[in-house]
């Protein structure tokens, strides 16, 4: 039992645990913060939003009615947009003590929550409708977060179901690019890159699709 050659197997054993837990651990220590964006919006289409971002970047996100089951789905977003959500909270104090609410009689808008976790650390803030600088660039980064998504989920099943649709999606989404309301329109191009190069696409939209990434990735130089 106590042969070299089982305290060398044992040792190998050890040395491969240390290296294989370590980035683990590492990896847990960048993700350990959270910030969670809840919009509720009855009446309304969708009714349901929720996007949790992590500091390592993963991400999922919940668009949906409020009579339909929770299924959040995972979210690309860009190291960029991700530094940006945080670097925002943080001067919101991750919501720690805010009071976001214009205070002033307003239409309903729906209730908006923010939402910063790390550890047994929790913080959070909801309103209705704010003048705060700060939350509101945030506000616009998920709500463009979750425009975008749904973009790119009517764009993946008009391409699967619906063809002769791929163009009026395509520029749909020409339209929300121009009106600068895509926070991370990057993540559009592998889709759009198919459909530029399928010929099963009509040729409008191959060419919108393919002029669009296009556009993208010039102003992303």
């Amino acid at each position: 039992m106590n042969s070299p050659r089982n305290r060398r197997a044992l040792l190998l054993f050890v040395l491969l645990a240390t290296v294989t837990l370590v980035p683990a651990r590492a990896d847990a220590a960048a993700g350990g913060a959270t910030i969670t964006f809840r919009k509720v919006f009855k009446m309304s289409s969708p009714e349901f939003m929720e996007i949790r971002v992590s500091e390592s970047g993963s991400a999922t996100c919940d668009i949906r009615q409020l009579d339909e089951e929770s299924s959040p789905q995972p979210l690309e977003i860009g190291a960029p947009v991700v530094q940006r959500i945080f670097g925002l909270a943080g001067k919101l104090h991750n919501f720690n003590g805010v009071d976001l609410e214009m205070h002033r009689r307003i239409a309903n808008l729906g209730e908006k929550t923010f939402r910063y976790e790390r550890g047994a650390e929790t913080h959070s803030v909801t309103f209705n409708f704010t003048l705060d600088d700060s939350a509101r660039q945030l506000l616009d980064i998920f709500e463009g977060l979750a425009r975008q998504q749904s973009d790119l989920s009517e764009l993946q099943r008009a391409m699967r179901y619906d063809r002769l649709g791929v163009n009026d999606v395509v520029r749909q989404i020409d339209a929300d690019y121009t009106r600068n309301l895509l926070p991370d329109p990057d993540r559009l191009l592998p889709a759009l890159d198919q459909v530029a190069a399928d010929m099963h696409f009509v040729d409008i939209a191959r060419d919108r699709a393919r002029a669009l990434a296009a556009r993208i990735r010039s102003s992303s130089k």
